[in-house]
């Protein structure tokens, strides 16, 4: 089950006990709680099967919007991927802000930036994948995470970009001391590279803040480091 019908599953959990508790003193119907909380729960399993986790991830992005510090988190963490992706040559295809802008994309319901991974699934399904493809990518997961804790001290997003990194590292049989090695090398990588570049990462950010298509955005950076 997705995080986020687990959140869904824990709110009508706690819709049934407060509302159960109070619901005597309010003279409110028993009716209402079990209506409501059976509400929730049928969406959290509809989400969930039918619709792959995307609704709740809408509905849960949606309101997270609404905070002016999450959608800065959101840009400064897709701003560090994009821009070590260009930097070690990882070509960008796309890149989303919220998951609304990536289900119009024909997405899945998660913001973030896409990249051709072709080289290294083909090289996955060969079995034989070159440090160095392992090495670029490693970085560009890391970057989005390394981009947030420079810019706000701490880190809210990007468990999914540790996950990518650890599957990969677990598959290519890393000892844990290793993997957590490389883990943090590459965070450590890609910080040094977004202070290098600061005005090129200042001039991408400004322009997906005004959704810029992506070659616009490599314009950005690329005029900013001339």
């Amino acid at each position: 089950m997705s995080q986020t019908s687990l959140n869904l599953l824990a709110i009508a959990i706690f819709t049934l006990t407060i509302t159960s508790l109070l619901s005597p003193m309010l003279d409110i119907s028993p009716f209402f709680p079990a209506t409501a909380t059976f509400g929730l729960l049928g969406l959290a399993t509809v989400d969930r099967f039918a619709w792959s986790g995307q609704g709740g991830n809408l509905l849960v992005d949606y309101f997270a919007q609404w905070s002016e510090e999450h959608r800065q988190r959101v840009l400064h963490h897709e701003a560090g991927h994009f821009l070590v992706a260009y930097l070690l040559g990882v070509p960008v295809t796309g890149y989303a802000l919220t998951a609304w802008e990536a289900r119009q994309q024909g997405n899945q319901a998660a913001g973030g930036v896409r990249f051709d991974d072709q080289r290294i699934q083909a090289q996955l399904e060969e079995g034989v994948i070159g440090s160095d493809i392992v090495e670029r990518y490693c970085q560009v997961w890391m970057a989005g995470g390394a981009a947030e804790q420079m810019a706000f001290g701490d880190v809210e997003g990007g468990v999914d970009d540790v996950m990518k990194l650890r599957g990969l590292l677990n598959e290519l049989k890393y000892s844990p001391q290793m993997l957590e090695q490389k883990e943090r090398w590459a965070a450590f990588q890609a910080k040094q590279m977004i202070e290098r570049n600061d005005d090129g990462y200042e001039a991408l950010k400004a322009a997906m803040a005004e959704r810029k298509p992506v070659e616009d955005c490599i314009e950005a950076i690329v005029g900013a480091t001339v």
